[in-house]
C-alpha cells in the first residue's frame, strides 16, 4: 500500500526521485484501519496492530465520513450531463424517488428492470442527485460483482453485518450496535438502495427491517426510512445448496411478509436494442423475457422447448471453440479479437477444460507462472 502511495506522490509531483516518508507509512496504516472498520467495526489498536496517527473522532465517524466524502460540484456536473438522457420510464421512476427524498418521506420501492433497460444508469443518477444535496445514501448490493457498478456500493453482508447462518436463525438481526458509526448512518440515511435484491434470502431483508426499527425507535416499515430495491426476478434467485424449487421459492423476497408493502417501478424499454437499432437483438431480448415470465409452453415432464431461432446448437466443444474463436492461431495476439468473444461455462472444471483445449492450439512453449508473479 505504501508503494502505491509513493507512486501516486511521484505522479502528483512529477518527481521520480521522491522517497518514502513517515506520512506515507501512516497513510497506509489509515487505509488498513479503514478496511478493518468497514469489515469488523474495529480499529487497529483493538486488533493488536500499531495504530496510525489520526484523531479519535476520525476513527469513530469513519462510516459517516465515507458517505459524506463526495464532491458536490462533480456530482452536479454528472447530473446535468445525463439527466436529459433518461427515457420516459426512467424519468418517472427518478422523479418519484427524488420527490420522496425531498419530502423526507418513507417508502418501500422495487425497481423491476430486466437486463439492458438502463437500471444502473438510472440508479447512478438517483445516487448522484441525493448525494449532491449532501444527504446520506447507503448503496449496497447482494453480490460482489454488482457492487462494483455503482459509486460507493458495498455488499449487503459487509455493510449491514448480516448473519452468514441465516437459514438456522429464526428471527435474525444485523450485527450493528446502537452506538456504532453505521448506526449513525442508518439513523440519518436519506435512502437505502439495495441492488440485485432478488438474489437475497428473504430473512436478510427482514433482519434489516428489524434492525432499522430498533435503531430508529420507530415501528414503521424499516423504521420510517426510504428503501429502494432493484433487480430482476427472472434471473438468479437465492441459492440454497441441495434444495428443491419450492425451497428456493420459500426464501424468495416475494414470499416475505414485507413484500405486500412494496411499490413497484418498472423499466421495460431495452436501451441496448434502442440505441443499436438491432432487430435480432430485439427479438432475442423478447425471447429472454418470454422465458423468464413463463410464457414458453411446458411439456409433460415440466421442461420447455427453446424457440428454433433462439441459439445455434453445436455438437462438440471443439466445434464451439472454433465457432467462437475462428482462426485463433492467426489472431490470438490481437486484443480487439480476444476482447469481443468469450465462452461461458457453469462449472470451473469445464472452464479449465476449454481453456486448455484453446491454449493447445497456440504456437510456442507453455509456461506456468505462480500467482505472486
Amino acid at each position: 500500500m505504501t508503494e502505491w502511495l509513493l507512486i501516486l506522490a511521484r505522479n502528483r509531483a512529477s518527481d521520480a526521485d521522491l522517497q518514502y516518508t513517515l506520512q506515507m507509512y501512516n497513510d497506509a496504516l489509515i487505509l488498513v484501519e479503514d478496511l478493518c472498520l468497514t469489515i469488523a467495526n474495529k480499529a487497529l489498536a483493538q486488533l493488536g496492530i500499531t495504530a496510525p496517527n489520526r484523531s479519535a473522532m476520525d476513527v469513530r465517524d469513519h462510516e459517516l465520513q465515507r458517505e459524506q466524502q463526495y464532491d458536490c460540484n462533480e456530482l452536479r456536473a454528472f447530473i446535468q450531463a445525463n439527466i436529459t438522457k433518461l427515457n420516459i420510464q426512467q424519468k418517472n421512476a427518478y422523479d418519484k424517488i427524488i420527490r420522496a427524498v425531498d419530502n423526507n418521506a418513507d417508502g418501500f420501492y422495487f425497481l423491476d428492470a430486466p437486463g439492458g433497460t438502463g437500471k444502473t444508469f438510472l440508479i447512478s443518477l438517483i445516487l448522484a442527485t441525493i448525494r449532491s444535496q449532501q444527504k446520506i445514501v447507503l448503496a449496497i448490493a447482494s453480490s460482489g460483482i454488482a457492487d462494483t457498478l455503482l459509486d460507493g456500493d458495498r455488499t449487503a453482508h459487509s455493510a449491514l453485518k448480516l448473519a452468514l447462518n441465516i437459514q438456522v436463525v429464526e428471527t435474525p438481526t444485523c450485527n450493528i450496535s446502537r452506538n456504532s458509526t453505521m448506526a449513525k448512518v442508518l439513523r440519518g440515511v436519506g435512502i437505502v438502495l439495495w441492488d440485485e435484491c432478488p438474489m437475497a434470502n428473504k430473512k436478510l431483508l427482514e433482519a434489516f427491517n428489524r434492525t432499522m426499527q430498533d435503531l430508529r425507535q420507530k415501528q414503521q416499515l424499516f423504521g420510517g426510512a426510504l428503501v429502494l430495491l432493484s433487480g430482476d426476478f427472472r434471473q438468479t434467485l437465492s441459492v440454497i445448496p441441495r434444495s428443491t424449487p419450492p425451497d428456493e421459492i420459500n426464501v424468495c423476497l416475494k414470499s416475505s411478509v414485507l413484500w405486500r408493502h412494496v411499490q413497484r417501478l418498472t423499466l421495460t424499454i431495452n436501451m441496448r436494442v434502442q440505441l443499436q437499432n438491432d432487430r435480432s437483438a430485439a427479438a432475442f431480448s423478447k425471447q429472454l423475457l418470454d422465458i423468464g415470465e413463463g410464457k414458453i409452453p411446458i411439456d409433460d415432464t415440466g421442461l420447455i422447448t427453446l424457440p428454433n431461432n433462439f441459439c445455434t446448437l453445436l455438437q462438440s466443444k471443439e466445434e464451439l471453440i472454433e465457432s467462437v474463436f475462428p482462426n485463433i492461431v492467426q489472431h490470438y495476439q490481437r486484443h480487439d479479437y480476444l476482447s469481443e468473444r468469450a465462452i461461458l461455462e457453469p462449472k470451473n472444471v469445464h472452464v479449465n477444460e476449454i481453456n486448455f483445449s484453446s491454449q493447445e492450439k497456440l504456437p510456442g512453449e507453455a509456461t506456468t507462472y505462480m500467482y505472486i508473479d
